[in-house]
């Protein structure tokens, strides 16, 4: 399937800004899952300083806010042809090691909740099998319901709370498998929805590695894994470490955003 997307993120600042950095995780990469067609990201009030790759295999743009700008824009855009893998990544080269996906962050450590979700968790027959179950499991405990979380809340609290969003299926999904021992990822994406171009936000989704099959996708939130209509751009620890766009900035301006995403078969 080949995916057209426009992403364009416009923030703004209700005085100027005089300094700003910006890590953007904002552009696919080749894998089993999607061929990259055509691909571009374009600033407008910041200037590209650098572009490197992260310990995730990442492609990260360091840009910087042009001094005195109000304003600035980020426009992603480009085509990708998608290939049903049925969420199987496999066994890809990788810059981190498999211990370091095992590890607990703030968004991801394991409390109480966690620990009676696990319980409830019945034995299978397969690791794949398992993770599936955990997917089924976590999205029948977590309604889906915007805005009721915030970028800050941890798996814990979500699953307390007993709702949440993609984020909050993610982050519960990954604390609970790395506490029985499979490393696993955030993934940040693209998800082609039915009958809808317009969308508000990018997609999220986990990916665990399994020893006979390699990196495999769940998305708790659709409860299937990823198929031709995802997208993959970037992936980390937790939402932190895969965000599309994360920085600093010095002064006291105020920030608002807003976002227009488009996403259509070709």
């Amino acid at each position: 399937m080949r995916l057209r997307i426009s992403h364009r993120t416009s923030y703004h600042y209700d005085t100027p800004v005089h300094f700003a950095l910006q890590q953007l995780r904002k552009t696919p990469r080749p894998s089993p899952m999607q061929s990259i067609v055509s691909w571009n990201v374009s600033l407008e009030g910041a200037n590209q300083e650098l572009s490197f790759t992260d310990q995730h295999a990442n492609h990260v743009i360091l840009s910087s806010i042009e001094p005195g700008q109000s304003e600035m824009t980020i426009l992603c855009e480009g085509e990708i042809d998608t290939h049903e893998t049925h969420g199987v990544l496999g066994f890809e080269s990788q810059h981190a090691p498999f211990w370091y996906y095992r590890r607990e962050t703030a968004a991801t450590a394991v409390g109480p909740e966690l620990r009676k979700l696990l319980k409830a968790l019945g034995e299978e027959d397969s690791d794949l099998s398992r993770m599936h179950a955990l997917s089924a499991l976590i999205r029948e405990r977590v309604a889906y319901e915007t805005g009721r979380t915030e970028v800050t809340t941890t798996a814990e609290e979500a699953l307390k709370a007993g709702h949440g969003v993609c984020q909050d299926h993610t982050h519960i999904f990954i604390a609970a498998a790395r506490a029985i021992g499979f490393p696993a990822r955030y993934i940040c994406g693209y998800l082609k929805i039915e009958d809808q171009v317009e969308q508000e936000a990018e997609h999220a989704w986990a990916e665990v590695f399994l020893a006979n099959i390699g990196w495999v996708g769940f998305d708790v939130s659709n409860v299937i894994s990823p198929d031709e209509r995802y997208v993959r751009v970037a992936s980390g620890l937790d939402y932190k470490e895969a965000a599309p766009v994360s920085g600093m900035r010095f002064g006291n301006s105020a920030e608002s955003f807003s976002v227009s995403l488009q996403v259509e078969q070709q």
